[in-house]
């Protein structure tokens, strides 16, 4: 009897595709909740159904990885992406839980602007997701994405460190700064789960391209 090997089941990028665009509108929901554009209350809500539907995407993709027979990437690669990607959708969750239940007060400029580019950052990342269908075609394009998000990841760095300075410097309610530390923090590593992604991006490219 002859054996036919079955195709390449090409859902694992419409799972990919599908946590990324997930992430990016959490991120831009952060956005406009820190700039007031959104009540923070509808932003938590909101982001939370984000990260429920993430979570099964997450299982549907472990899922399948136990019974496909053959991946388009190693099943590794695959499980690490969407692990990854998953990681900024909790952290940008648990921004939106502190913001809530610490009934924050208007954000400084600065940490309005780390929000603004942790939104761009996200947004290089799912176009990269995009990509990933046709490495050997599109590995160039994947690079140029990945160098934009490593440079708004340094832009948020540095907007950190001033922001946390400014708060100990100027903030003299011990509280607020308690507060305010541990947001900063959380934005600060959204673009560092994002500068994970890149660092992956890149291992992959050089397997596949």
């Amino acid at each position: 009897m002859a054996f036919h090997l079955k195709p390449k089941e090409e859902k694992f990028f419409t799972l990919l595709d599908e946590h990324a665009r997930i992430s990016y509108e959490a991120a831009d929901l952060l956005r406009q909740a820190m700039n007031r554009e959104i009540p923070t209350e509808d932003a938590m809500h909101q982001i939370f159904d984000l990260k429920t539907k993430a979570n099964e995407l997450v299982v549907e993709t472990m899922k399948r990885l136990q019974k496909t027979f053959i991946t388009p990437m190693d099943r590794e690669d695959i499980q690490q992406l969407i692990d990854q990607l998953d990681a900024t959708v909790d952290s940008i969750n648990d921004i939106m839980d502190k913001m809530w239940m610490y009934k924050v007060g208007e954000a400084t400029e600065g940490t309005k602007q780390m929000t603004v580019i942790t939104a761009k950052a996200m947004k290089e990342i799912r176009k990269s997701i995009g990509y990933m269908k046709d490495l050997k075609k599109n590995y160039l394009k994947v690079e140029a994405r990945s160098k934009k998000v490593l440079k708004l990841e340094q832009d948020c760095d540095d907007l950190y460190h001033e922001e946390m300075a400014k708060l100990f410097a100027e903030c003299k309610d011990p509280i607020e700064i308690i507060k305010w530390k541990e947001i900063l923090q959380s934005v600060e590593d959204v673009t560092d789960d994002c500068e994970d992604l890149v660092v992956t991006f890149r291992r992959v490219v050089l397997k596949y391209a």
